[in-house]
């Protein structure tokens, strides 16, 4: 039985159909690609800076706390912020009962949540730190 023109029309646009659902696949997979490497540089690049600045640490803490699904915040569980987990505690601080903020069980400085809109206190082990936990 001979192809008919419309037949091998209906053939060629299912091939063409097909072709343009692979480009949009592949167009689909690169566009997550880059996303997922984006948030992996910009994940990097704001340990490093919580590494460096209390204040950018404990912002992470408090995103962390408030991620909404708890499967999230799951991920996170032993996980330590870098620029806490380098900082020594001092017994001093412990004994004479300095800060008003506790620290987590996770040994993340715990933000004080009745400090004013805008800001923010972190526990004292963090308070008077430079770059190098000192």
């Amino acid at each position: 039985m001979a192809e008919t023109e419309l037949q091998r029309a209906e053939q060629r646009y299912a091939q063409a159909k097909a072709r343009l659902q692979a480009l949009k696949n592949r167009e689909a997979t690169q566009e997550r690609k880059m996303d997922t490497r984006r948030k992996v540089i910009l994940g990097g690049a704001l340990l490093d800076l919580a590494g460096r600045d209390s204040n950018a640490a404990a912002m992470i803490d408090r995103l962390i706390r408030n991620l909404p699904r708890p499967n999230d915040r799951k991920a996170f569980d032993d996980w330590a912020n870098p620029a806490t987990a380098q900082i020594p505690s001092t017994d001093t601080d412990a004994q004479s009962g300095a800060g008003t903020a506790a620290e987590d069980d996770g040994g993340r400085a715990a933000v004080d949540t009745s400090a004013p809109s805008g800001t923010s206190a972190i526990s004292s082990s963090d308070a008077g730190t430079d770059r190098n936990g000192q």
